[in-house]
């Protein structure tokens, strides 16, 4: 091969070498045909947030053995982490209770049941163990307030994360009702037992000299609750009686006890317990449980008595 050929080859090839890399580096250069050019897609998914529908329950109830039916789209509302019925009810739901009223009295062997749901992220300010059981009682107090007996009303509490707020914090109707034959003549012998229990080992709550604070213990909790089912149920009252150590002038004491009473009773009215069915009295230093010589003894007996007659 000459010279000038092998020349002339060089340059050629110098030519392809130079077209390929160009093509190659330049990304707006079409020097291949559409159809050969392998674009490769990465296709990002942007999740969407999760969004909880708002649950709504309405006031729904029927007796399963008579003719008692009413279902409504409305119902009793709280907000989160509150167990008191928000003021705007429904004239619908008005109009049901008053039905549910004019049935239950004609009927003294029925009760309706009252389950109310709570979501275990919600936080519980009552006296009873869980904010189910104490909207429950909330409904049932306004019941009793319509003229319905407390007596044919039974309530629950139930965990349930299925319920959703809206925006604003509203819980629609976190609740459940049903309906209930009793057997006439029938008597719930453990009910009554609870109740003896709490007459014989009653709640008693001490307090600092001076203070009248009230932390209740999971256990008073549910001591709180078995008292009220012992109101409603068998019509008793409850009683509540302060108690001071020996120091100071008596008169001041047996006032002091009574401080200590009214404020435990205030308390339990803020939580549910209808006011007519507490009393309050003062016994001073008059009753002590331990020796007013030491301070541990001064401090047992400053203390209020949460029972029932």
């Amino acid at each position: 091969m000459s010279k000038k050929t092998t020349y002339l080859l060089g340059i050629l090839l110098t030519i392809i070498i130079g077209t390929l890399l160009f093509c190659y580096l330049c990304d707006d250069c079409y020097c291949c045909p559409e159809d050969e050019v392998t674009t490769e897609e990465t296709n990002t998914i942007v999740a969407e947030p999760e969004v909880n529908q708002v649950t709504r329950n309405g006031f729904s109830l029927s007796d399963a053995n008579g003719n008692f039916n009413v279902k409504i789209n409305d119902n009793f509302n709280f907000k989160t982490s509150k167990f008191s019925i928000l003021d705007t009810i429904s004239p619908n739901v008005t109009e049901g209770v008053t039905k549910l009223k004019d049935f239950l009295l004609e009927n003294p062997l029925k009760t309706v049941d009252i389950t109310g749901y709570y979501k275990s992220d919600e936080t519980n300010n009552s006296a009873f163990p869980n904010l189910g059981l104490a909207r429950a009682n909330s409904v049932k107090n306004y019941l009793v307030s319509q003229g319905i007996p407390s007596k044919q009303i039974n309530i629950n509490g139930q965990l349930n994360d299925a319920i959703n707020p809206d925006d604003s914090g509203t819980l629609f109707g976190p609740l459940e009702f049903g309906m209930l034959t009793s057997k006439e003549g029938a008597t719930d012998e453990a009910l009554a037992s609870i109740c003896d229990d709490i007459r014989k080992n009653p709640i008693v709550l001490y307090f600092k000299t001076g203070q009248a604070e009230i932390n209740l213990t999971t256990d008073q909790r549910e001591k709180i609750a078995n008292i009220s089912r012992c109101v409603d149920k068998l019509g008793v009252k409850i009683q509540v009686v302060g108690h001071t150590d020996n120091t100071g002038n008596a008169n001041t004491n047996m006032r002091l006890g009574q401080e200590r009473a009214d404020f435990a009773k205030d308390y339990l009215v803020r939580n549910g317990i209808l006011e007519p069915n507490i009393e309050t009295s003062s016994k001073g230093p008059n009753d002590p449980i331990a020796d007013n010589n030491t301070k541990d003894g001064q401090a047992k007996n400053r203390r209020t008595v949460i029972t029932i007659n």
